[in-house]
């Protein structure tokens, strides 16, 4: 009998358990999201004192000395050797290359649009999983998925007037190369803590980014005020890296096709901090973007892949 009671109050929480740390999983990934929906209004605001390569080159300067004092003061050991060129793909895609064209294509289009544009990476994300880590998606979620992405470029068409312009093609570029770091970055959080995943990146692209920091600055012309402060401690300490950290831990436990969709929120909870904190103007089609998102959002978390 007290085996059989046993067995019985055991079947719950082999049940509820994996259901929990999905539900956290989302939690946390949907945490990144908000982080790295305040990005490109706070890139905006570092523009206003900084040149575009002394923004970036200090905020993963200012990142990797966050994230290598924690390292040291929780005495992490370096990863094996195998997991380094998938943190240098993190690095490059996430730390480097995503920051740079993102900051020289906000200089000519605004966070709006911008956010639109980069409304496409869920998408771009999910395709590179399938290739990398063999993901395989419903065809509901891919239905999903689709739609959204259209809805995404119906509006970034809208936005741009049907043309498009040099800032689009960094924002294009941008889209590969964070969805190749994204992707390395949650297959690497399955095996080690997703703050270590974006921590050993930040460390690792330090030799680069610390003498490109120094001559920018010295090349560059810098204006500190309140804005320009803030948005740079933002992108560096918020979306460089505590928003990666709940993000990558978001992807390990719910995996990176269905984490990659809540992004699909992402431009339009840009398109509110554009209008509170630089006073952009919303078109009608926003809240219609919105609601077709929303709802996409709502079938990809349900179907099964």
């Amino acid at each position: 009998m007290r085996a059989q009671s046993s067995a019985t109050a055991a079947v719950p929480i082999a049940v509820t358990a994996p259901r929990d740390r999905r539900g956290f999983g989302t939690l946390q990934a949907a945490l990144g999201v908000i982080a790295f929906s305040l990005t490109f209004p706070a890139t905006a605001w570092g523009l206003e004192g900084f040149g575009p390569w002394s923004l970036v080159a200090v905020r993963s300067v200012l990142a990797a000395f966050i994230a290598g004092g924690c390292l040291l003061a929780l005495r992490v050991p370096p990863p094996d050797r195998k997991h380094w060129p998938g943190l240098a793909v993190v690095g490059a895609g996430v730390v480097l290359g995503f920051p740079m064209l993102t900051t020289l294509a906000l200089q000519t289009s605004t966070t709006a649009h911008a956010a639109v544009v980069v409304g496409l990476l869920p998408l771009t994300t999910a395709l590179l999983s399938a290739l990398r880590v063999g993901s395989r998606p419903s065809r509901t979620f891919w239905t999903a998925a689709l739609a959204g992405a259209a809805a995404v470029l119906a509006f970034t068409v809208q936005q741009s007037g049907g043309a498009l312009t040099t800032a689009d093609l960094y924002l294009f570029a941008a889209l590969l190369v964070c969805a190749a770091g994204y992707t390395e970055g949650g297959r690497l959080a399955r095996v080690m803590p997703g703050w270590q995943v974006i921590g050993w990146a930040l460390v690792l692209c330090l030799p680069l980014t610390l003498p490109v920091a120094a001559v920018a600055l010295t090349v560059e012309p810098v204006t500190l005020t309140a804005h320009s402060v803030a948005g740079l401690l933002w992108v560096a300490a918020g979306s460089q890296f505590l928003g990666l950290i709940v993000w990558y831990r978001g992807m390990a436990a719910i995996g990176i096709p269905k984490a990659s969709q809540l992004q699909l929120a992402q431009p339009l909870l840009t398109l509110v901090w554009s209008v509170l904190l630089l006073n952009e103007q919303l078109t009608v089609a926003a809240p219609l973007t919105a609601a077709a998102v929303l709802v996409c959002i709502a079938v990809t978390q349900r179907a099964r892949g």
